[in-house]
């Protein structure tokens, strides 16, 4: 399995307080990991990181040249309709063929037929689709969730892992954070540990 992420020492301070301190692990193409942990023990931080959205304070980071990020918090515009969120990321991503492009999205998280309601008015588990649509633009070969599933209830949690395994399929590599155990050991290949920033533990699930 080709090295697809490869993080090295990666350490990040708030003033005085060290949210992450020496991080290091590797993933390969394709692959599941799940990272577990206590709240406060640096999931969000070490996700931020890894997305670009923050800024290591020491250590290293090789990723993709793109990486989808997709938040706890949604970024969607619930007045807008599906296709009309997607447009509009496709646009600050600078997607070359919007239409094309987010055409492709609606298959692919299987919406096609909705994409002019209001996102507003979809279901749970139909936006946080949407949600992780976004993360898909641009065709990452890396995409970061941060507890994906945290509000959806066991139907709507089983078809977004239906369509994020498919994603794998495809050699995408996934990293999400979870505090559900079984989820973590279902779909999880391997699981990272944290513990008050620090990595204590690296394992394969199951």
């Amino acid at each position: 399995m080709a090295p697809v992420l490869v993080a090295r020492g990666l350490t990040k301070r708030f003033g005085d307080r060290v949210a992450l301190e020496d991080v290091s692990f590797v993933a390969g193409s394709g692959e599941i990991v799940g990272l577990v942990g206590a709240n406060g023990a640096g999931k969000t931080t070490l996700l931020s990181l890894l997305a670009g959205v923050l800024a290591p304070d020491a250590g290293s980071l090789t990723t993709p040249a793109r990486v989808g990020w997709v938040p706890q918090a949604s970024a969607l515009y619930t007045r807008l309709s599906a296709a009309e969120n997607l447009r509009l990321f496709a646009r600050l991503h600078r997607v070359k063929d919007v239409e094309t492009a987010v055409d492709a999205l609606l298959r692919q998280i299987g919406l096609s037929a909705r994409a002019t309601e209001p996102v507003g008015r979809l279901s749970g588990g139909n936006r946080q689709r949407v949600n992780v649509a976004l993360g898909l633009i641009g065709d990452p070969g890396l995409l970061l969730l941060d507890e994906p599933t945290a509000a959806l209830d066991p139907g709507q949690r089983e078809r977004l892992w239906e369509f994020l395994r498919s994603l794998v399929a495809r050699e995408t590599t996934v990293l999400f954070s979870s505090h559900e155990p079984s989820e973590v050991e279902r779909y999880a290949g391997r699981v990272l540990t944290l513990e008050a920033g620090r990595l204590r533990e690296t394992s394969c699930a199951g």
